[in-house]
């Protein structure tokens, strides 16, 4: 997004999110800006920045409104002309000198959840999965089953292919042109496990 010199810059992400029903995510931004308003963590009150600063970095979130507090604004990091680095909540003016630019992820049907989430609203599957059960599908969240599947062997998390389970045992597959970093016995490989007459062929 580019913010034309004069306008106020929080004033204008928050205009854009209401106008196209957005919410907004602030990445970080560039430029100059004056006329700053800002509450820092140890201040008492605003404190009112006058001259011209370049931004540092710039974060924050925007949602169209109905919003629930706290969820909307910005932080703000200015570097002055001397060289000392402010920087807080903007609580008023952040005007842009000359154009600014912001980088934002925008997105659409924004949900407000409350956390943790109680019992009872969780899903079939427990894990905040899919709704279908499997927990550990596209949906993501999910943990992986608590059995293995049939023919596989677990042990500590870690499964290993058992013969005669209708899965082929690992050690007949052969190996074509796998990195050294992902072959048993570190990278030691035989010429047997190539089938070529005499191993792996030149390149």
């Amino acid at each position: 997004m580019e913010i034309a010199g004069g306008a106020d810059v929080a004033e204008s992400v928050a205009q854009f999110a209401r106008r196209r029903q957005r919410g907004v995510c602030v990445l970080s931004g560039s430029g100059s800006v004056a006329n700053v308003t800002i509450r820092q963590p140890t201040a008492p009150g605003a404190v009112v920045l006058h001259g011209r600063f370049e931004i540092l970095s710039l974060t924050g979130a925007f949602l169209p409104g109905p919003a629930p507090p706290g969820s909307t604004g910005l932080t703000v990091y200015l570097a002055g002309g001397q060289g000392q680095v402010i920087g807080g909540s903007v609580v008023g003016s952040l005007v842009a000198v000359g154009p600014v630019m912001v980088i934002a992820a925008t997105f659409a049907n924004a949900t407000y959840e409350r956390l943790p989430l109680d019992d009872e609203d969780e899903g079939p599957s427990g894990g905040g999965g899919s709704s279908g059960g499997t927990g550990g599908g596209a949906g993501g969240g999910g943990s992986p089953p608590s059995h293995p599947p049939p023919g596989i062997g677990g042990s500590g998390g870690h499964y290993q292919l058992q013969a005669g389970g209708g899965l082929p045992d690992p050690t007949s597959l052969p190996l074509y042109n796998m990195p050294p970093n992902l072959m048993p016995n570190g990278g030691q490989v035989g010429h047997e496990a190539y089938p070529w007459p005499h191993g792996r062929p030149p390149y």
